[in-house]
């Protein structure tokens, strides 16, 4: 009798491991995120996706240290190296790290990594890291369960695809060249590229398009009601259009070359031939200020810090408070960090 409830007791032990180990990996592999999230700012993705910021943490592609994910808080404390790989284009759900490895980085590769490139999928901490598609991604944008990325396969890069975050139920999209950064609400709003440049969006739920706007649109980024986006027709200045509003602004006539939106100012890359400057000014275009001389790019914007490079310098990233005095000083935590962490992971 002693013996038949020691099996037992046994058995309801390896019951209770297996159905532990079972809804471990069915968390760890299903998706579970809401229609409306988004995995980064259009504004940052379109600018390399170098940085991305959740809820109590900041994830950025460290160059002092190869292009490796390190993470750290909004005020730049508290660093760790997250990942040996060479990464950009990253996406983050306050759940789990999503990023583009480029083959062109190297990179020693982490837990179960053994790809060259590939979109990957990792815990907050780095740890658990597996390939989600082993293709190559030119850009690309978390919307709810689905990772949508221009897709190259050596033949035709415009093709774009979907892959649902655990890497099942992959599909074409469309044919078209779409940059699907510009994502909110489960649309992603585009310009075209086939016929016209109209703003259209993309309906996540049905993959069904509709026109938005008519004109000569690029690189649209969406902020609460507003799509900002460079008129090609106008010397490429920047404009935004009101979704309930119907109505177009002229914000700068300044020639932009990039730009990012963030919660109260707008930087960009002011194109000149004599005076070329980063500038930012308000949402509404008010209030343009200089914020450095010279000609920058890889604009990347969190709660706290506006990042960007010098134009043919990809080591070299430079910062200011976002909202606050321009103050304008190199990074010099991202490479103290990278000398203390060098060899780790």
């Amino acid at each position: 009798m002693k013996k038949i409830k020691t099996v037992i007791f046994f058995l309801i032990i390896a019951a209770l491991l297996g159905g532990g180990i079972t809804y471990t990996l069915l968390t760890r592999f299903t998706p579970s995120n809401t229609p409306n999230t988004v995995g980064n700012t259009a504004g940052n993705l379109n600018n390399g996706g170098l940085f991305v910021e959740g809820e109590d943490v900041v994830y950025f592609s460290n160059p002092y240290d190869s292009g490796c994910v390190y993470s750290m808080t909004s005020d730049e404390n508290n660093f760790k190296k997250v990942t040996s790989n060479h990464a950009n284009n990253l996406l983050y759900d306050n759940k789990n790290l999503y990023y583009y490895m480029d083959v062109n980085g190297g990179g020693k590769g982490i837990g179960t990594v053994i790809k060259l490139h590939g979109i990957y999928r990792a815990d907050p901490d780095g740890k658990d890291s597996y390939s989600v598609d082993s293709g190559m991604a030119i850009i690309m944008q978390l919307v709810g369960n689905y990772i949508y990325y221009q897709n190259y396969d050596n033949t035709n890069f415009t093709t774009v695809y979907r892959i649902k975050t655990d890497g099942s139920d992959k599909a074409k999209v469309t044919d078209s060249i779409i940059n699907p950064v510009a994502a909110s609400n489960g649309i992603i709003y585009f310009n075209g590229t086939d016929k016209d440049h109209n703003l259209y969006g993309l309906n996540t739920m049905d993959n069904s398009t509709f026109t938005v706007l008519q004109g000569n649109i690029w690189f649209p980024q969406c902020s609460g009601d507003y799509i900002y986006y460079m008129d090609a027709s106008s010397n490429y200045r920047l404009c935004r259009y009101s979704l309930t509003g119907r109505q177009n602004e002229i914000l700068t006539k300044d020639r932009v070359d990039t730009f990012n939106v963030g919660s109260q100012y707008i930087y960009y890359q002011f194109s000149d031939k004599n005076n070329p400057a980063l500038k930012r000014m308000l949402l509404d275009g008010s209030n343009p200020e200089i914020v450095a001389n010279g000609t920058y790019n890889k604009i990347n914007l969190t709660s706290q810090y506006a990042y960007f490079y010098a134009f043919n310098d990809d080591l070299t990233i430079y910062h200011t408070p976002v909202n606050g005095p321009i103050m304008v000083e190199t990074f010099n935590g991202a490479l103290e960090a990278a000398i203390e962490h060098q060899g780790d992971k």
